[in-house]
């Protein structure tokens, strides 16, 4: 069984939200977060996808700013506790799929947003190929990864000339404040966001 696969996802989807800056359960955490989001996606309302969502804790702050958003992940187990999660907000939902060829239509959404993905698809190029595709003209993609002491992740040099190869010119933030992780780091961190040229 692959790291990535959803069955590993599946059986990891009940601790998944105990680390800080997945569940975004303190509220110092989630509040510096809502800041974050604030600075990096277009104006609210919005229209979202959050790709790789997880237990959907992104895509329902996002919500809670007052964006229209689509989660999607490959996991059944994560998407069952976003679900839990969101409660009756209006204004989300979720959909099972691959985030590489995800289950949308092509130039409807105002940003894409994902979060600690990009880094473990077996082609980050042709995913963002397709995710490029799924932005309006004049949105955006905000991308947040990082290269983690572990070895794993991407560093943002290579995330900016992925872009650029689409025709974007990124710009990145590093997020080096222990507030976005829920304790002090020595890695690199970052979001990256990127709009798509246009009228």
């Amino acid at each position: 069984m692959s790291e990535q696969s959803p069955e590993a996802w599946d059986e990891a989807a009940a601790s998944f939200d105990e680390a800080a800056d997945h569940g975004l359960s303190d509220p110092q955490v989630r509040s510096a977060w809502a800041d974050l989001l604030v600075l990096l996606l277009p104006s609210a309302p919005a229209q979202l996808a959050d790709l790789g969502c997880g237990t959907g804790s992104l895509a329902i702050l996002a919500a809670d700013l007052g964006h229209d958003v689509v989660g999607v992940d490959f996991s059944e187990q994560m998407l069952a506790r976003a679900r839990s999660k969101a409660g009756g907000r209006t204004g989300i939902s979720f959909s099972v799929g691959d985030v590489s060829a995800p289950p949308l239509v092509e130039a409807t959404f105002d940003a894409v947003l994902c979060r600690h993905v990009l880094w473990a698809l077996p082609d980050p190029e042709a995913a963002l190929q397709v995710w490029v595709t799924l932005v309006r003209p004049r949105g955006r993609i905000v991308l947040i990864e990082g290269l983690w002491s572990t070895g794993a992740g991407l560093p943002s040099e290579r995330v900016v000339t992925l872009l650029r190869r689409q025709g974007f010119e990124p710009a990145v933030r590093p997020l080096l404040d222990e507030r976005y992780w829920g304790s002090s780091i020595t890695d690199e961190r970052y979001a990256v966001t990127a709009q798509k040229p246009g009228s």
